[in-house]
This record gives C-alpha cells, sequence and structure tokens, in this order.
C-alpha cells in the first residue's frame, strides 16, 4: 500500500463527521466491485452501508444484539480490527445448482467491547456477488439468550421489492401455520408492511437504481431461531425479526440460546444482476460443511405420487402398487406413500410393497405427521416421531422394511426448539440412512449442504394449492416465474410441479400450457423431484416427451440465467454432463416472443419442445445446434418451451 493510501485509511479511522459518526473500517470484494464501510457513533452504536460500484445499495444500517443482561447495541468500542483475509473453499453437492462450487471472498472480522467489556466479534465477508456478516462470541460458557437482533437493512426511498409475507401462528388450516405458503406481493415500495402483520420471510429481493438484492440467512443451527425481516410504513429500513412466541416444540423456547461459544447465522445479501441472483450459491456457500461421511445412500430423483391426484381415497395397496409401476415405467427413482398409509394399508402391506418396489428398482418413500400440539391435524402417523427413542425406533423399522425415505408435514414455525427439531430429525435420519423431504415447514436455508440427505423442502404455495384454489391455479404462471429468483433461489423446493394433461381430481381448471408444465421439471430444484402427473394422463402424453422425462437428469452441474424477469418471464439453462437442458416459462397472460443464443452452448443438435397446436399438447423441433446461431421461441400467455442440446 502505498503511503498516500495509508494516510487516507488513517484518516477514514479516525476521522468523524459532524454527525458524530466515523468510519472504523472497510472492505472490498476480490473483484473490488462491492465495497463494505462500516461506522461507530459517539455513542457507540454501530453501523455499516454497502456499496456496488459506487453506488449506495445499502444505506448505513444497525448492527448488534441484545442478550437478556448484555446490551451490544450500544456503548460499544472498537477493541480490534483483523487484516483483511482471502477465504476460499470449494464443496460439492448433489442438490444445488451445481454440483461442485468454489467460494471465494475477503473476510474482516472487528471485536468491539461493551459497557461491562464483554466482546463481540463482527465477522464480515465480501465475495463478488455479496456481502455476509454474522455475530460471534467465544466467551461464553453458561446459558445467554438474544432477545432482539438489532441487524438491519436500510434502502433508498425509491427501492422496490418482491416480498412473500409470513403468515401468522396458529392460523390457517388446523392451525397449521406458519408454512411459507403465500403469495408473493411483487413489484411494491419498499416500507409496505406485510399485509399479515408477520414480517416477510426469505429469501426477500429488492432492486435499487439498477441493482438487485435478495436478502436471507444460513448455518442456521438448533442454538438460534429462523428469523424474518420486519419493518414499518414510516421507514425504509427492514430489521431481523425473531419468530412468533408461539412458534415453539411442545416446553421449547423461542428465543436463541447458548452455553458454549456462540456463532449467530450468517445474514446474506446478494448483490448484482438478475444473473447474479439467479446463478449465486451464498445460500450454500455460508453454510457449515457437510457432517455426513457416508452419503452413498444419497441418491437424488424424480418420484410419482398418488395423493396430489386423487387425494385421500388412493391411499390403498391396489393404487400404490400402480404407482410403483408407473415410477418403473418412467424410469423414475421413487414412489411417495401418503398420510395415513398405516392403517389404510399397513407396515405388514407396506412391507409387501416395498419388497415389490425393490424388483423394479424403485425406493419407496412414506409420509409422517411431525405431531405434537403446535397444530390439530389430525393425518397419521403421528406421535411417533417426538423423541429421539421414537425416531429411532422408527426408524430403524422403516430401514429393515427397505424404505428409502420420509415426508414430514405439518410443522410449527421457527422457534429455537422447532428448529432444534428440525435437526434432531435429521441427525436421527441418517444414522438409518433415510432421505428427508420437510413439508408444511420452514425454509431450508442452506441445510442441503450440512445434510446431504435433505433432499427437499416444501416451504411454499405448491401444486396442491391449484388442486384446491381456482385463484392460485389462475395466477400459477405468475407466482412460478418468481421463484427461480426468491424461493428456490438458494434451496430445494418440493413445489411437486409438472401436470401435463389436466388436475384429475380437483374442480380447479389449470390455466398454465402443457410446456409450461414440462419446463417446470427443469426449472425448479428439488433433490428429489415429486410429479404431478397421473399415470393416466401420461398415457396421452408423446413418446419423446416421455422418454425426456425418463432421461431427465436427478441434479445438475452448472447453471446460465439467460434473461427474465421476477414475476413476467424466466429462461434458465442447466448442465448435466455434457447435455445442456434450457427452460422457460412466461408468467404473462400476453405472448412474449425470446431470442435465444444458442452457439455459446457449442452443441451440434438441439431438440425444442413448445405448445401443441390444436389438440396436440407439444410441437417439437429438431435444429442444427452447429449452424442455427439464433433461436427464436414464442413463449404463449402462460406457456413455456424446453430445449436440449447435446
Amino acid at each position: 500500500m502505498s503511503l498516500k493510501n495509508v494516510i487516507l485509511l488513517v484518516w477514514l479511522l479516525l476521522g468523524m463527521n459532524k454527525w458524530g459518526i466515523g468510519q472504523v473500517a472497510q472492505l472490498q470484494s476480490p473483484d473490488r466491485s462491492i465495497a463494505l464501510h462500516v461506522f461507530l457513533s459517539a455513542s457507540g452504536e454501530i453501523q455499516y452501508s454497502i456499496q456496488k460500484s459506487g453506488v449506495k445499495v445499502i444505506h448505513p444500517s444497525a448492527l448488534g444484539v441484545m442478550m437478556k443482561g448484555h446490551d451490544f447495541t450500544q456503548g460499544m468500542k472498537l477493541v480490534n480490527t483483523s487484516k483483511p483475509e482471502r477465504i476460499a473453499h470449494s464443496y460439492q453437492t448433489k442438490n444445488a445448482k451445481r454440483s461442485s462450487t468454489l467460494y471465494q471472498a475477503n473476510q474482516l472480522v472487528m471485536t468491539f467491547a461493551n459497557n461491562e467489556k464483554k466482546k463481540m466479534d463482527i465477522i464480515f465477508r465480501l465475495s463478488n456477488d455479496g456481502a455476509v456478516f454474522r455475530y460471534s462470541f467465544p466467551w461464553i460458557q453458561e446459558n445467554e439468550t438474544i432477545i432482539e437482533e438489532q441487524s438491519s437493512f436500510s434502502f433508498d426511498k425509491n427501492a422496490r421489492a418482491w416480498l412473500q409475507p409470513m403468515s401468522e401462528a396458529k392460523t390457517g388450516w388446523n392451525h397449521c401455520h406458519p408454512s411459507y405458503e403465500e403469495h408473493y406481493l411483487q413489484d411494491i415500495a419498499v416500507g409496505t408492511v406485510s399485509p399479515l402483520r408477520s414480517g416477510w420471510v426469505y429469501p426477500a429481493l429488492f432492486k435499487t437504481n439498477d441493482t438487485w438484492v435478495l436478502i436471507t440467512e444460513a448455518a442456521l443451527d438448533g442454538t438460534y431461531c429462523g428469523t424474518r425481516l420486519i419493518n414499518d410504513s414510516a421507514s425504509t429500513v427492514y430489521s431481523i425479526g425473531f419468530a412468533d412466541p408461539r412458534e415453539v416444540f411442545t416446553g421449547g423456547g423461542y428465543l436463541p440460546k447458548n452455553n458454549k461459544p456462540w456463532l449467530t447465522p450468517w445474514r446474506i445479501i446478494t448483490i448484482g444482476s438478475l444473473k447474479t441472483i439467479a446463478e449465486s450459491t451464498l445460500g450454500t456457500d455460508l453454510a457449515p460443511a457437510a457432517l455426513l461421511k457416508d452419503v452413498s445412500f444419497v441418491k437424488p430423483g424424480k418420484a410419482s405420487w398418488s395423493w396430489i391426484n386423487s387425494k385421500d381415497d388412493s391411499i390403498t395397496f391396489n393404487e400404490q402398487k400402480k404407482y410403483i409401476d408407473y415410477a418403473y415405467d418412467m424410469h423414475w427413482q421413487y414412489c411417495l406413500i401418503d398420510a395415513d398409509w398405516d392403517t389404510k394399508i399397513g407396515y405388514d402391506k407396506v412391507a409387501v410393497l416395498s419388497a415389490y418396489a425393490k424388483q423394479k428398482n424403485v425406493g419407496l418413500l412414506l409420509w409422517y405427521n411431525s405431531a405434537g400440539d403446535w397444530n390439530t391435524i389430525a393425518y397419521h402417523p403421528k406421535d411417533v416421531l417426538l423423541t429421539r427413542e421414537g425416531r429411532e425406533k422408527e426408524f430403524s423399522r422403516l430401514q429393515a422394511l427397505g424404505i428409502k425415505g420420509v415426508k414430514i408435514d405439518f410443522f410449527g414455525g421457527d422457534g429455537q426448539s422447532m428448529i432444534q427439531y428440525y435437526i434432531d430429525i435429521l441427525n436421527d435420519a441418517a444414522k438409518y440412512k433415510l432421505l428427508v423431504n420437510f413439508h408444511g415447514a420452514t425454509l431450508p436455508r442452506g441445510w442441503q449442504k450440512t445434510y446431504p440427505h435433505l433432499m427437499t423442502a416444501e416451504a411454499i404455495y405448491g401444486m396442491e394449492m391449484v388442486t384446491f384454489d381456482q385463484h392460485a391455479a389462475d395466477v400459477q404462471a405468475n407466482h412460478c416465474a418468481m421463484l427461480p429468483f426468491t424461493r428456490n433461489a438458494f434451496d430445494p423446493m418440493d413445489f411437486t410441479p409438472m401436470n401435463l394433461t389436466g388436475l384429475t381430481s380437483s374442480n380447479c381448471i389449470r390455466k398454465t400450457t402443457p410446456a409450461f408444465e414440462l419446463a417446470l421439471s427443469v426449472l425448479f430444484l428439488s433433490g428429489i423431484q415429486h410429479y404431478a402427473q397421473s399415470p393416466e394422463g401420461m398415457v396421452r402424453v408423446p413418446n419423446d416427451v416421455k422418454e425426456l422425462l425418463r432421461k431427465l437428469p436427478g441434479n445438475w452441474d452448472d447453471v446460465k440465467f439467460l434473461e427474465g424477469h421476477p414475476g413476467k418471464y424466466v429462461v434458465i439453462a442447466r448442465r448435466s454432463g455434457n447435455r445442456w437442458y434450457i427452460a422457460g416459462i412466461n408468467g404473462d397472460k400476453n405472448e412474449k416472443k425470446i431470442n435465444l443464443d444458442i452457439t455459446s452452448f457449442k452443441k451440434s443438435k438441439a431438440t425444442l419442445f413448445t405448445d401443441g397446436i390444436k389438440d396436440e399438447l407439444f410441437s417439437k423441433a429438431n435444429l442444427n445446434a452447429a449452424k442455427q446461431k439464433k433461436c427464436d421461441v414464442t413463449l404463449n400467455a402462460n406457456g413455456g418451451f424446453v430445449m436440449v442440446l447435446e
């Protein structure tokens, strides 16, 4: 560093502006496009701000936490600032945008002390696609409780937001909320109050000037509650909000607590273009490394599933056998048997089905009610997973039956004790090599990296809602076009997509086209993709589309965002091995034309599936990708397409 730069840095460290707030540190991303500034006021309040290419993205925003008996929000003094350090680590996953990822960032650790001389470290990292921070309390040796986290995100008054409201605890059908199942408010003014008065869920999408920002969290362990964003109409500031006190495991607490040296969850701010958002892996980059040594049983795939088509009446021995045959015919790896199987079929008959499925090279998945007194839902098996003894007894029984995984439903929110319950289930399921799917559940927040057998989670207003509510069907295309930029940006999502031929057991009329539905099989990420297509309807599907679905990969190696806009349309390419799949959907009710540059994929052959004409479900075109540089595709209203390049 030159003498001039040293003098400038010293001036920044020591200088105080006219409001009594002085900059005490700064950090840049590896490519120098993102800059972090940290300030300390005369009264000891810590703030930070973030710039992208010299333009303010996050305006001065508060940092700090309030512990029971210890205040780390004011009266803070700077004790030490580390030298910037380059962080780099690579990891592999079977359940994300990329199978292999390299995370690189510049890190700065700042140590502050409060009036009691108790210390709080703030760890900042800047990568080329965003900024993250978390708190560290290395001195903790006995129970401490955080009662408030002051972390906030302040936006320009002209910024816009695309946000999903958090539903209120104990509301909804049989008191099953919250479960991250609301429609997004789109392109709203910052400061808009959540209509459900419980804040906003992650990931939360904002646009300020020409820069997009996606906020979420990762590294959530059993010491902390899941959080959300809260705000009021008088402010453009969004703050960290804790879970509702009612969102707890029976007899447990909702506030963060720990009796050991404490690292809080990462606060993640992805920053850049929509391409940055759609291709970023920050949500898994910051999650802890995988805990499992043996991941041989973790096999992504696709599943048949009767309940989405014929609901509770379909849980019979013969119907499930039919769906096993269906999975076998489609070369899908799994078949899910849903609620009440323990009485409608029984353990003995499930053993017969499991043996039959094994002969077909299909794995069975079984549904469970998470139980507890947090809701009044009567579906079963119920009450068997509430204790470690109960889980180990049940999971060992399933392992002996050859069951490959469990779908566990109707959790009770985001309180600390409920988060611990999720993690306890994951740890116990791993012992018995069972894959896990959380439904009626919280956002995974990168858990699929730490616990690779967590294949997917619902936490979305999914296809089942389209079967219940005509309004959900009416806005499905718009809703789906939001998800690659928000809910499915980092975490696997069990939307249960792809109904090609119409809903078989619903009075609702599907408004999306067959090609739109086919595109969801590529567009949406889920370790196990449960398809909403019935075997009866699949008979009507052309053989070449069936072959596409038989060969469709269970996981992906790479991703490219091609174009799109939240809620309007999206076109994304995913690679598996040497083959690229491009999927696009139109969330609008007007036709849209797009122009694809297919030469960049350097493939010779392209097969394009679009909506059919008249009575045909699909149209198919074979293209010479080596010679045809551009490909014009017309997206019908609520329509879509899939292209395979090889």
